[in-house]
């Protein structure tokens, strides 16, 4: 099979689908690579890591979409990329359908098979090609949470661990997943008070175990959210419900009753946002202002962090790409469940219940087309 890796185009994504060591992999497969120039720069891969391990080097994204059988990707197609996208080319990337219905229309328009990294979905109900980018994510949301705290960036100007004789910031994380857990700790470890709410009471108690005892678990729901609000220097929105939109946790007549100069950070942008006042920012600009509280809701935020991040992915996903491309799309999603889980759109039908039911779309069983 042709695999092809087209540069990055969405502002401020810095991350590659592939690294050398993954070309090696499929080399020694029988694939062929096609790398776009520059694609793997700003990871801290250049040309000429990709050519000494068999890649070819194209000078152009048109090149790549238009000869490989397999676009790897990070983040999901955007406008400019929709007319370059062929029929029954397997595209497998980050797509988040269910928060972009103009997405949506165009992988059903373009007849592609379409494997969304965010719904592979293993028998524990772990989502693996998730995870790293929620460890990543988690950690920046208090990293980043803590930085937009200061005065100079918009914040009330608290110091999230205090110091001796002044008290700490109060943070609190809404979900206690990958992304929650790891934001926790990051502001456990800063030395916050800090509070983790889900709705999962086992979940919490698991939690209680293993977490540093400057955090508190609570279970969660709309009244004890609003309880706790206004004492919070620091929200952290981290619920994920695979393949469709988050559901909205802070809504838009709470904020008035936070502090002037609170800051949230919405970690599920991508998928539509938990908090109502959502709406995606870029690292170029990654903040705005509703009702004195500043508002964190960069899309892609792991792509500030290359090296990081392109390491953590690809540790992952290069070996279910190596599946796709030894087998083809169809006998892999027949013999690999967490494959099948990942299948999304096929040849223009919607074969995911919660990216169908987002935008009143058919349904048809994935069973039906293989």
């Amino acid at each position: 099979m042709l695999i092809g890796v087209p540069k990055e185009i969405k502002p401020q994504e810095h991350r590659v689908a592939l690294t050398p060591s993954g070309v090696m992999e499929f080399k020694k497969n029988n694939h062929d690579v096609l790398i776009e120039t520059n694609a793997g720069v700003a990871s801290g891969f250049v040309d000429e890591d990709y050519e000494a391990v068999g890649a070819k080097i194209v000078t152009t994204a048109k090149e790549v979409w238009n000869r490989a059988e397999m676009i790897m990707k990070v983040k999901e197609p955007i406008a400019q990329e929709y007319p370059m996208i062929k029929e029954g080319q397997l595209l497998f990337t980050y797509f988040h359908f269910a928060a972009s219905e103009e997405l949506t229309n165009a992988i059903i328009k373009s007849k592609s098979i379409a494997i969304a990294y965010e719904t592979v979905e293993k028998a524990d109900r772990s989502l693996p090609l998730l995870i790293p980018m929620s460890e990543v994510a988690g950690r920046m949301a208090t990293q980043e949470g803590a930085k937009y705290l200061e005065k100079s960036q918009g914040g009330h100007g608290v110091l999230l661990g205090g110091i001796p004789g002044v008290t700490p910031a109060n943070v609190l994380v809404l979900g206690g997943g990958i992304v929650g857990v790891n934001a926790a700790k990051i502001a456990a470890g800063m030395g916050a008070n800090v509070t983790i709410m889900d709705i999962n009471v086992a979940r919490l108690r698991k939690l209680d175990d293993f977490l540093p005892k400057n955090i508190t678990t609570i279970a969660s729901n709309e009244h004890v959210i609003r309880e706790y609000l206004p004492d919070m220097d620091l929200v952290i929105g981290a619920v994920l419900i695979p393949g469709a939109k988050a559901p909205k946790l802070i809504k838009r007549d709470m904020l008035p009753t936070m502090k002037e100069g609170a800051v949230i950070v919405d970690v599920a942008v991508d998928q539509g946002g938990c908090f109502e006042t959502t709406k995606p920012t870029t690292h170029a600009e990654p903040t705005y202002v509703v009702d004195g509280v500043v508002h964190y809701c960069v899309a892609n935020m792991p792509g500030a962090v290359p090296f990081t991040s392109t390491k953590g992915l690809t540790n992952v996903t290069v070996p279910y790409a190596l599946e796709l491309a030894n087998k083809g799309w169809r006998k892999a999603a027949q013999e690999n469940k967490e494959i099948a889980l990942g299948a999304n759109i096929i040849e223009g039908k919607v074969v995911y219940k919660d990216v169908a039911e987002a935008f009143d779309l058919e349904y048809t069983k994935l069973e039906s087309i293989l």
